[in-house]
């Protein structure tokens, strides 16, 4: 009889996934403050008279 022994655990198998998944989303987060802040810059700018584009 041919039984492959899988002795890896349930966590080490999902790790990478779970890594993956983790770095997705701090990722996201990272761009979404990064994009509100440049976007609050942007329009304080554009509110106090200073036009960057036209």
């Amino acid at each position: 009889m041919n039984v492959v022994n899988d002795t890896r655990s349930t966590l080490e198998k999902h790790m990478p996934l779970l890594l993956g998944l983790l770095v997705a989303f701090l990722a996201g987060k990272a761009l979404k403050k990064t994009f509100w802040t440049v976007f609050g810059m942007y329009m304080a700018l554009h509110y106090s008279g200073v036009h960057l584009f036209g």
